[in-house]
């Protein structure tokens, strides 16, 4: 999980945000492995302004809400974080006030996770995505859904700044057992004696 976790976060709701993001060295950012997609967007403000690491541009939505950013992997990952630019002094009215975080297979299953109400954020805002039982420290999916669900002051379209998808690092042991068990069944093939009929 985070470090430093959100100011005033309650179960539910966060407020504040981190000004920096800092986050545990056992997770990695899966986000680069993924293809992204928004459901509108006005032309300049497009999905890779919230891959740009410039936290002067922005995403801004074009259309009715939810406003939807659509993460997806090509294979079943465990993804444990979603850490959210948002910032209420520059963008009053386009700031997320009410997130869900959808996880799935893709559109067709997408489960909701975790709904989050932001209050006048202004930062890095870390969303879990721990179940509620304490060995559910991940999920497994090819795709997560991020939708914009209402926005402060009631505005229509939103601003993000940045996101950044956080999954737990590998182990190096799985690593070394997976390299072994190859090397082992590599062998075995080159040893196994040819069957005549």
């Amino acid at each position: 999980m985070a470090t430093e976790s959100s100011e005033g976060e309650e179960e539910g709701k966060i407020t504040g945000g981190n000004q920096h993001l800092i986050v545990d060295e056992d997770l990695r950012e899966m986000g680069k492995k993924a293809a992204w997609s928004v459901s509108s967007c006005k032309p300049g403000n497009d999905v890779s302004s919230l891959r740009d690491d410039n936290l002067d541009t922005y995403w801004q939505s074009d259309g009715a809400q939810p406003h939807l950013v659509n993460i997806q992997f090509q294979k079943k990952l465990k993804l444990q974080l979603v850490v959210l630019y948002v910032d209420f002094k520059l963008d009053e009215s386009y700031t997320p006030s009410k997130i869900s975080i959808r996880a799935g297979d893709g559109f067709h299953n997408l489960k909701e996770i975790r709904t989050v109400e932001l209050v006048k954020p202004t930062g890095w805002v870390y969303i879990s995505l721990s179940g509620n039982d304490p060995r559910e420290t991940f999920v497994n999916a090819f795709m997560l859904q991020i939708a914009v669900l209402s926005n402060h002051l009631n505005g229509r379209d939103t601003h993000v700044r940045q996101i950044r998808v956080f999954g737990p690092r590998p182990f190096i042991a799985e690593i070394l057992f997976l390299v072994n068990h190859f090397n082992s069944l590599q062998e075995s093939s080159l040893h196994t004696p040819l069957l005549d009929d």
